[in-house]
């Protein structure tokens, strides 16, 4: 059939355009082969549909990470903190914080060199500390 021939094995279900999209043998020509449409768009177009189709899980991770950052802008930054404690933290971030001493994870985030996976583990690392003296 052309649903095999499209996607490399049977189409057992129902799938959207977009589901289809999704899996790695499916571009936009075999689509439209496999829906029996022409191509009304240009190719650049075409690309740009794909590209969000096969990458909307990824950008959506990234959008959730970035609002969870934005949310923790103004978490404070105890000014005792020992960077060498912070796990998984590279030794060029923890000099950067320890010379720096951000007031907060937003200052922390501003400063070169100091990437979002940083900012995410001293987020971490003060989670589990006030866990931790809850206790």
């Amino acid at each position: 059939t052309i649903a095999e021939q499209v996607l490399g094995e049977k189409l057992n279900k129902v799938a959207s355009a977009k589901e289809l999209l999704r899996r790695p043998k499916v571009d936009y020509a075999g689509l439209l082969k496999l829906m029996d449409i022409p191509q009304t768009v240009e190719d650049d177009v075409a690309e740009q549909v794909v590209i969000q189709a096969k990458y909307a899980g990824y950008i959506n991770r990234q959008k959730n990470e970035i609002d969870k950052l934005q949310r923790s802008e103004n978490t404070l930054l105890p000014l005792e903190l020992d960077y060498k404690n912070v796990r998984g933290l590279s030794n060029e971030v923890r000099e950067k914080l320890e010379q720096a001493r951000p007031g907060s994870l937003g200052q922390a985030a501003r400063i070169s060199g100091v990437t979002p996976a940083a900012v995410s583990l001293l987020l971490v690392h003060l989670k589990r500390s006030s866990m931790s003296e809850a206790i």
